[in-house]
């Protein structure tokens, strides 16, 4: 497109002086990358100019424009940072530095690195993100750049193999698109998201695509219809306003659409496929324009948000309202300044205080100050998974607002409960806290806020710590990570022989539950990088670490070493791959049920193929013929595997019910219940359920088996099975069938 295109669109807002300087570096970068292509084949010049004119829409300042055109000028043409800071400033050259460093780091999809033996660990994914909001706090255009350069590389991905497409687009998916939204820069998050869900998920991208193609000529008729009549009612009312169509994406009709699917309904459910967006001059205005329309059509109820008197942390700014349109269609409307829309678009960066010839924005500091609040707790925290689970937690989800007794307004993200505010307050408030009023009413801890409430702490003067209840994210108590941290350091500056003891019980216990087999004890504090055996326990007693965690780690460990794979050509039930061997027929042994995520054998039979079993099966070390042991592995699978689990309680009504509906929330099936009544004590009677269940892999039975402990008169719950450690089965004497 050659630099005309984006003088054009840089003169809407800059001065020719600037326009010049811009110049200048186009024409620099075009020496620079000169003779250089892309893989797509286009000219290497292209991505750059790309970039800035993706961030001269956003109308930033020249810096971020040079910048953006001199980004890749050092990485591809061995040009030195001194150099770029002699022709065009050391504020340039620190932008370009930073976004070249940026460039370098690299995320791979949740547990890629564990299953394919990835080079970046979970600890490297962890320090990588660190590092990038670091650099984001020291300069917020850094990544404005990197999402523009992001943007540009997604419309150009069909260049690349389709392994790297998937692991570009997921690493989109799950670390810019986020950062664009909590930014606030709509008008690139979407992009972002509709293009990895493009590689990610073609099949249903092409559906979605295909559905909102069919409605179209006939949404289009009712949305002109419902401009035309508005547009009449506000002449009446002698209202100035702009009334257009809102686009729907793909991504988040997909995201409604796995919502909706989760409630029994269907893609015509969706109210919000027909949208209206009505822009006025001032934020009276948003309330007269509500008023006519609500006095226009019905308005739905529980389908209004004010989001003008609680703006979102991005500073998002409108009044949505949802109204019966002709009596039985819904139409989502959404009120808001034209100053509100920009924001809407364009985020933080609409109020970027290094726009030419603009004043300082007041508000800017304000509206990043979770970033440099995050980049404050990142000293705090013993660790790059645990910021990285900060992050997720506290940053990527969406936020509340609620109020202390003085009026000061408290983010947290949603799900967020009376101790999470308390721990934002103050660590020592958090560990005195003894109960919470919200709007003047007891609450237990537990209690989710929810926007606009009015929290009051209540706590002891004695001294006394948090309760290790707080750290089971079963029972709710806390949705941070900042208060889970405050509380692990509290235990783990306690009796560190009470906090060993208490590591060692809840690993085995663990251990027990999932029929994993606890050998050579010493390797454990190694693997986590502990200097011995007993600062490991600890770590896991003062909640460092959890016990989970560890089992499964282990039980990956234990793995056999890989050797050449080949995958049958018939993909049995199980999806397993047998090693060295080829077409073999899998089945699953129904004497110990084995479920993704642990260690397997097969067992070369004389007319099944290959049966796979638990390497700690009983009927796998007490086999005589060990040469018909094979090594295979799992699969890439969606399917369900049957296992047997055994929960002990003591009885009481609801029990079963209770055990059930859990089970039933955790979306696994049931296939059958029996009961088998135990011994009568003073106490009670107590009771064993046995359930067989359909679970994908170790890691979600693990915490389905951790939940289940937590119902009210559970003793325990593990799995059964022909494993070395699994519990042996009684004979139920009463049998109840499901």
């Amino acid at each position: 497109m050659g630099f005309n295109e984006l003088r054009d669109k840089a003169q809407e807002y800059l001065p020719p002086e600037k326009i010049a300087v811009v110049e200048d570096a186009y024409n620099f970068a075009k020496k620079a990358h000169e003779g250089q292509t892309r893989k797509s084949g286009e000219p290497y010049l292209e991505h750059p100019l790309q970039v800035a004119l993706t961030l001269a829409e956003l109308q930033l300042d020249t810096g971020s424009l040079v910048a953006a055109l001199l980004h890749d000028v050092p990485e591809n043409c061995g040009i030195p940072i001194a150099e770029i800071a002699a022709r065009f400033g050391a504020e340039v050259a620190k932008l370009v530095d930073g976004t070249t460093k940026l460039g370098r780091l690299s995320w791979q999809a949740s547990g890629e690195a564990t299953q394919r033996g990835g080079v970046t660990t979970g600890e490297e994914q962890a320090e990588n993100l660190r590092k990038m909001l670091v650099a984001m706090a020291e300069d917020l255009r850094v990544i404005f750049i990197k999402l523009a350069d992001r943007l540009h590389n997604m419309l150009t991905l069909d260049a690349l193999t389709p392994e790297k497409q998937r692991s570009i687009s997921q690493e989109t998916l799950e670390v810019y698109a986020p950062l664009a939204h909590r930014l606030g820069i709509w008008e690139l998050k979407w992009q972002l998201e509709d293009l990895a869900f493009r590689y990610l998920e073609p099949k249903k991208y092409q559906q979605i695509a295909r559905l909102i193609a069919t409605r179209s000529p006939q949404r289009e008729d009712f949305i002109a219809q419902a401009i035309q009549i508005l547009s009449q009612e506000f002449d009446r009312a002698g209202l100035k306003a702009e009334i257009s169509g809102r686009p729907k994406h793909i991504y988040s009709i997909h995201q409604k659409i796995e919502k909706y699917a989760a409630l029994g309904k269907d893609f015509d459910d969706i109210h919000d496929l027909l949208a209206l967006r009505v822009s006025v001059d001032t934020v009276p205005d948003c309330y007269t324009t509500l008023g006519i329309i609500h006095n226009l059509w019905r308005p739905l109820p529980d389908q209004f948000d004010d989001f003008i008197a609680n703006p979102k942390p991005n500073g998002y700014q409108s009044l949505h309202t949802t109204v019966m349109y002709q009596g039985t269609i819904p139409l989502e409307i959404q009120i808001r300044t034209h100053q509100m829309g920009r924001i809407a678009e364009f985020g933080v960066a609409s109020h970027w205080r290094y726009k030419e010839g603009e004043k300082t924005d007041t508000h800017f500091e304000e509206k990043i100050g979770w970033l440099r609040q995050l980049v404050d707790w990142h000293r705090e925290l013993s660790g790059a998974q645990e910021f990285l689970e900060s992050v997720k937690t506290d940053i990527f989800n969406d936020q509340v607002f609620v109020y202390t007794p003085k009026g000061e307004i408290k983010d947290l993200p949603k799900g967020a409960t009376p101790l999470d505010f308390a721990y934002r307050v103050h660590s020592d408030l958090g560990h005195r806290c003894i109960g919470a009023k919200v709007n003047g009413r007891l609450v237990p801890l537990t209690y989710q806020l929810n926007n606009g409430d009015l929290v009051e702490i209540m706590s002891t003067k004695a001294e006394r710590g948090p309760s290790r209840d707080w750290l089971n994210p079963v029972l709710g108590y806390i949705k941070t990570s900042h208060a889970r941290e405050k509380i692990r350091q509290w235990f783990k500056k306690q009796e560190r022989a009470e906090n060993i003891e208490r590591g060692r019980g809840l690993l085995e216990k663990v251990m027990r539950q999932l029929g994993i087999k606890l050998t050579e004890r010493e390797k454990l504090s190694k693997l986590y990088k502990y200097d011995s055996l007993d600062d490991f326990y600890a770590a896991i007693g003062y909640g460092g670490i959890s016990p989970h965690q560890v089992a499964l780690k282990l039980a990956a460990q234990q793995q056999q070493p890989k050797i050449t794979e080949v995958t049958p050509p018939k993909q049995p039930a199980s999806a397993v791959k047998v090693r060295g061997v080829g077409n073999l027929l899998t089945q699953l042994a129904q004497c110990c049920h084995p479920v993704p995520g642990e260690p397997i054998v097969g067992y070369i039979t004389r007319s099944r193929g290959v049966t796979v079993h638990r390497q700690n099966c009983y009927n796998v070390l007490h086999e005589d013929e060990k040469e018909r042991l094979i090594p295979v592995e799992w699969g890439e699978t969606d399917a369900l595997y049957p296992v047997k689990i055994q929960v002990d309680a003591w009885d009481r009504v609801g029990l079963v019910r209770d055990i059930t509906t859990l089970v039933a929330d955790e979306k696994i099936n049931i296939t059958s219940v029996s009961l088998a009544s135990g011994s009568t004590s003073n106490d009670g009677q107590t009771i064993s359920t046995f359930l067989t269940l359909e679970t994908k892999n170790l890691a979600q039975l693990s915490r389905l088996l951790d939940k289940i402990e937590g119902i009210r008169g559970v003793t325990s719950a593990s799995r059964l099975g022909n494993g070395a450690s699994a519990k042996a089965s009684p004979q139920p004497d009463t049998v109840r069938t499901q």
